[in-house]
This record gives C-alpha cells, sequence and structure tokens, in this order.
C-alpha cells in the first residue's frame, strides 16, 4: 500500500510539471517583422494563437479565398489553431492561417527558449515548409 501511494504521488507530480511545461507558449509574441503581435492561449486542452495588434495598412482578411471572409477584421483573427502539447517543448497536429496569403497550413511550434519560438507551417510532411522564430513580447 505505501508504494501504491508513493507511485501515485510520483505521477501527480509529473503531471503537474507537464502542464506547467505545456503552458509555456502562452503569451504574447511578435512575429519576424514585427508587423504583428499574437495572443497563444489555452482553451481547454488546446492551444490557439489570435492577432491582438497589426502595424500595416492590411486590417482585413482580403486574401481570404472565401469572398465572404474578406471583410472581416484582423485584429482579433485566430491564425493558430487545436495545437496538442506532444513533448520536448513542441507542439503540433494544428493549423496556422496565414493572412497574406489566404492559405492554412499544418504547423507545428518548437519553444526554443523562454524568449523564441520557431512556427513551421507545411504542407503534407513539415520537409516541405517555411519556419519563423517568433520574440516573446515581455
Amino acid at each position: 500500500m505505501k508504494t501504491f501511494m508513493i507511485c501515485l504521488l510520483l505521477l501527480s507530480n509529473s503531471l503537474v510539471t507537464t502542464d506547467k511545461t505545456a503552458e509555456a507558449i502562452l503569451g504574447e509574441w511578435m512575429s519576424p517583422e514585427k508587423d504583428a503581435h499574437i495572443l497563444i492561449y489555452k482553451k481547454n486542452t488546446r492551444f490557439y494563437g489570435k492577432i491582438v495588434w497589426g502595424s500595416g495598412n492590411e486590417q482585413k482578411d482580403i486574401h481570404n479565398p472565401n469572398p465572404k471572409l474578406r471583410n472581416r477584421d484582423l485584429i482579433g483573427l485566430i491564425i493558430l489553431n487545436d495545437f496538442e502539447y506532444s513533448s520536448s517543448n513542441t507542439w503540433s497536429n494544428g493549423t496556422i492561417y496565414d493572412p497574406r496569403e489566404g492559405k492554412t497550413y499544418s504547423c507545428k511550434m518548437n519553444l526554443e527558449s523562454a524568449d523564441r519560438l520557431k512556427i513551421r507551417g507545411y504542407v503534407g510532411i513539415s520537409l516541405f515548409g517555411r519556419t519563423e522564430t517568433w520574440t516573446r513580447i515581455k
């Protein structure tokens, strides 16, 4: 019984540690071009990101392939969807919407350090894609 309680305690401790690690991505990030701030947040067990600030002249989603969505504001637009924490500071199985092109890509994210987030958008396999590094806003 004592061994069971120790195992249960260790297991619960590792779950709390994993949750804290998974939430390390939360906060506001700046795009490499320094023209947008993206707020990454958690909803239930998934991670999302929305544009909260933009410096460019284009403030509408004019490149969206759906004409009905081209008039929506970029500020408040959710561009990161449905990410799961995998392991080792990696979030995967999500998508990223690129408002500059009006396209959605498969995506994975890797937290290189507390202030640097690598975002890899791709089609099919991650070999065919583009990587950006976002910087945390303090």
